[in-house]
């Protein structure tokens, strides 16, 4: 019944995800499929005497603008949200001293913690790890179960489920159910793990149960539902986000059909040839220089002192 649930909260999240993505960057290759090209079906703007051209459109092919840049700013926005993970995820790894390999399971690392903990880390390639306070804590039983617990995270890369849900959850903020519905998958997520740790040999409802709680006891932090819900206990529903995802689909239908309203209606006209903006060449040249030349130099100093930080 748990696994059943996972995966539907998993498909529902990843299919509104893929229209809201879809919805997102549709409207930034339209504008570029309504602009008509011309060697002169531009408007020009005089500035001390020199000739500008700028593109000449309607109202609907503006609104489109706006439309484009928004899912522009939601790609930068997955862009941004990746490599902070990224580079959160290598800090983490450099943070954890690792000891060894597990003797009795090779494929665990062991790292050198004075807090009980065990967790899965790792995207492509995930690893089980578990600190040494946790092997004298724990009995042969639980940690067989803890550790069943942890490989099937690895087995199903929910470590790569979860950061892809953060990322989709921050770019595609105009679908404001997918917070809640990625945050339901990892509560999820770990239930479907202790079911699968239940099940395997050498494991048990009461032996997962005991490790549950001395972690808990030591300050690990363990959700209540699962503890209630290994010991039999009745789980509370959960509440369905019904406001977020009525809002969600309302934005989402809202942002398609003004994308495929506006794409019928929009018309540009822009001249491409050389140069882009002005027509004098050498002008645009020596505006240019100078600006590179301190954006280089604006870059530099960002990177030494990036690296004197590091060090």
């Amino acid at each position: 019944m748990t696994r059943t649930h996972h995966g539907f909260v998993l498909g529902v999240s990843l299919c509104l995800a893929g229209l809201g993505a879809a919805a997102a960057v549709a409207p930034v290759g339209v504008p570029i499929a309504s602009v008509h090209r011309a060697a002169a079906l531009s408007d020009r703007l005089w500035l001390a005497g020199v000739p500008f051209s700028y593109p000449r459109a309607n109202a609907a092919a503006w609104i489109l603008l706006a439309l484009a840049l928004v899912g522009a700013s939601a790609v930068t926005a997955a862009l941004r949200a990746a490599l902070r993970q990224r580079r959160a995820y290598r800090q983490f790894l450099a943070q954890i001293e690792i000891v060894g390999h597990l003797s009795s399971h090779p494929a665990v690392l062991v790292i050198a913690d004075p807090y009980p903990q065990a967790f899965c880390a790792g995207y492509l390639r995930p690893r089980v790890y578990i600190s040494r306070a946790a092997l004298d804590l724990l009995s042969e039983a639980e940690l067989n179960a803890v550790l069943a617990h942890e490989h099937h995270h690895r087995r199903v890369r929910d470590p790569l489920r979860l950061a892809c849900g953060r990322i989709l959850s921050q770019a595609l903020f105009f679908l404001p159910a997918l917070r809640a519905l990625f945050g339901r998958y990892a509560d999820l997520a770990e239930l479907d793990a202790d079911d699968a740790a239940i099940r395997t040999r050498g494991s048990g409802r009461a032996a997962l149960a005991s490790a549950l709680l001395a972690f808990e006891a030591t300050g690990a932090g363990i959700a209540p539902e699962r503890v209630d819900w290994l010991l039999g206990r009745p789980v509370a529903g959960w509440q369905r986000p019904w406001w977020p995802m009525t809002a969600s689909v309302v934005s989402l239908a809202s942002l398609i059909a003004l994308t495929w309203g506006l794409g019928r209606a929009a018309s540009a006209q822009a001249t491409f040839n050389v140069p882009l903006v002005s027509s004098q060449p050498c002008l645009v040249l020596m505006t240019l220089v100078p600006v590179l030349s301190c954006g280089a130099v604006v870059a530099r100093r960002m990177a030494l002192r990036h690296t004197r930080t590091a060090r």
